[in-house]
């Protein structure tokens, strides 16, 4: 049951479904109006869940209110998997918005409510454990603590697999130069463009030659900063905007030199994942899920700890660009862990495991 059908909760239900040797049906909902979703999703989810049965299992996502579904459909007996992409108490406010803290109790109850509860990174796990506890504790009386014990009993980190070209994949060079800077990240401000374009725009005025991949995906209408981006940089984008055919879309990857984030919210990083897997040698902040999903080996040369860290990284490696090709096929090797292939007997042997022993 996916309330938010899109991006990385798209790609994830995908995924599993495309892999799984259990038979998975997909109940879900359009990725928009994100608030009624949690409100709401669980009411209409109640027919369609009925009307489908039997079940043997049923897997929510983190903006699902497992406890109201629970509740009106009537079905203690069905287990419930409850997979955190994201949760409501560190999720960052965007500008001009304060944190509703109905949204992040929903997350607690949810987790309560369900059987087996994951998180998308050992990064991620800590940070909700850590806010909700926080949260507990302004409680101003009868504060109930038991909870938290109880909802970390039964959790866990389980990374999300990944959907990568089939068979082997030899990362290649990346194409000659110029080299090509690829964006593969969601169009919103909490993956921080501003500061990747602030970055370009040096890199640019210091008459450094590079091509830029505007990837990823926006929601209802372009922000801002990518539509002045459009324009500053025309002479140096390849592509611009959402590319609907993952053929052509991996093929972008494939030629990149370098994938790069900003972002302050990353629980996991699929895009990073993909991008790396098809060759591109990412640069990313040294934060957030990055340092544990990228292996200890390499953080010095990836992970950057700030503006002027980055910027001096992506330099070197533009005007250098020939000499990361090794690491960047070690870099893609290593992200092979991460294929739906591999990960899959995980989750499939969880589900298996708790509808045995209704």
């Amino acid at each position: 049951m996916e309330p938010f059908f899109g991006g990385s909760h798209k790609d994830f239900a995908l995924g599993w479904q495309e892999h799984s040797v259990h038979q998975i049906e997909l109940i879900t909902l359009p990725d928009r109006f994100w608030k009624w979703r949690m409100r709401g999703a669980a009411l209409h989810f109640v027919p369609e869940a009925l009307a489908s049965e039997p079940f043997d299992a049923l897997v929510a996502t983190d903006m699902m209110n497992v406890g109201d579904f629970r509740a009106i459909a009537h079905k203690s007996d069905i287990p419930i998997l409850l997979y955190f992409h994201e949760n409501q108490l560190t999720y960052p406010e965007g500008p001009g918005e304060k944190r509703e803290t109905r949204f992040a109790y929903i997350n607690i109850t949810s987790a309560l409510a369900a059987d087996r509860v994951l998180f998308n990174s050992r990064f991620h796990f800590n940070l909700f454990f850590q806010a909700a506890r926080s949260m507990m504790q302004s409680v101003p009386d009868h504060c109930p603590d038991w909870i938290m014990e109880e909802i970390l009993e039964k959790s866990g980190v389980a990374y999300p697999g990944c959907r990568f070209p089939p068979g082997k994949v030899d990362a290649a060079s990346a194409d000659p130069e110029p080299p090509l800077v690829v964006w593969n990240h969601r169009w919103e401000w909490d993956k921080q463009p501003d500061v990747f374009f602030s970055v370009l725009r040096g890199i640019r005025d210091a008459d450094i030659p590079f091509r830029l991949a505007l990837l990823g995906e926006s929601y209802e209408k372009i922000p801002k900063v990518f539509q002045n981006a459009k324009e500053e940089f025309a002479d140096q984008i390849a592509v611009f905007g959402y590319v609907e055919s993952r053929c052509e879309y991996l093929d972008f990857l494939e030629k990149g030199a370098v994938t790069v984030s900003t972002a302050v919210q990353e629980n996991f990083g699929i895009s990073v994942v993909e991008a790396v897997r098809m060759g591109c040698f990412p640069l990313l902040p040294d934060r957030l899920s990055y340092p544990e999903i990228i292996p200890d080996r390499f953080h010095d040369q990836v992970l950057y700890s700030g503006t002027e860290d980055l910027d001096k990284k992506l330099r070197h490696l533009l005007l250098h660009s020939d000499e990361y090709d090794g690491s960047r096929k070690e870099l893609s090797k290593s992200m092979e862990k991460f294929s739906w292939e591999l990960m899959v007997p995980e989750y499939d042997n969880l589900v298996a495991d708790m509808a045995s022993k209704v």
